[in-house]
């Protein structure tokens, strides 16, 4: 067989079928109040929860580009698919997204009898991330937002998702994308997180101005990390990325006892 014809057969295999194991991350699904989720997981050690961005999935986001396995050799990493997307139920219903999504994530550990993790979001992933930090601090040992920041309650980003213009047959229910202005946080929620947090976006994210430089006004204390040479689509390909994230997650495994491994 020639080599690219090994590599489309890998990444098939990879995106197709990833319960058979690729890279040694296996996949499963739980009932998330009547919607089906399905999830990858790895590793053992900590548990860390990444959640991916719009239109992607657990294994475009986090398996193809290392992530998930770079992470799992220090970690026990779960992904799962958002609703509306990947192989997760898609509802059409408006109630069915919003702070659902958030919930799916808090029934993932609840089915899996984890108590507390670590939660990395990415872009979309981000906001919910940011949503369950503010509603569910008692789950969380620490958080990293990547390609995204603040979604302001009452901002004209989040009226802007609220009235998004959108079509038929998209590859995510429209139900999802309006639903996203649900994410907002207002600034009284985001001063009071206590939970260790970072910043992860590229230096010509257009996220940066619209989200992060926003938060970062108001929480000098959580570091910004720029990704070189990263827009927001390639972000999570690039080795600093990877690196960077591995580096904030060991840093703060660190401050927590072994039992909640």
């Amino acid at each position: 067989m020639k080599p690219i014809a090994i590599l489309l057969s890998a990444f098939a295999l990879c995106l197709f079928a990833p319960a058979i194991g690729c890279d040694g991350v296996q996949s499963g699904t739980f009932d998330s109040s009547g919607v089906a989720i399905h999830y990858q997981f790895a590793g053992s050690g900590q548990p860390v929860i990444f959640i991916h961005g719009l239109y992607s999935s657990a294994v475009i986001n986090w398996q193809l580009p290392g992530t998930l396995k770079l992470v799992a050799e220090s970690y026990q990493v779960f992904a799962l698919d958002a609703r509306g997307h990947g192989r997760s139920d898609k509802p059409e219903e408006d109630d069915a997204y919003g702070l659902e999504m958030v919930e799916d994530v808090i029934r993932l550990m609840d089915h899996l009898e984890i108590e507390k993790a670590h939660i990395v979001g990415y872009s979309m992933g981000g906001m919910i991330a940011m949503k369950l930090i503010t509603e569910h601090p008692e789950r969380v040992l620490s958080g990293a937002l990547g390609g995204m920041g603040w979604l302001r309650d009452g901002s004209g980003l989040q009226e802007f998702w609220e009235k998004i213009p959108t079509g038929k047959g998209g590859a995510v229910p429209n139900a999802c994308l309006r639903s996203l202005g649900k994410l907002a946080v207002t600034e009284e929620a985001v001063r009071a997180v206590e939970v260790p947090m970072a910043v992860l976006v590229g230096d010509r994210d257009v996220c940066k101005k619209l989200y992060v430089e926003p938060l970062a006004r108001i929480r000098e204390d959580w570091p910004v990390i720029e990704i070189e040479d990263a827009g927001h689509l390639n972000c999570i390909f690039k080795d600093q990325f990877q690196q960077e994230l591995k580096h904030w997650l060991d840093e703060n495994a660190s401050r927590f006892p072994a039992e909640v491994e």
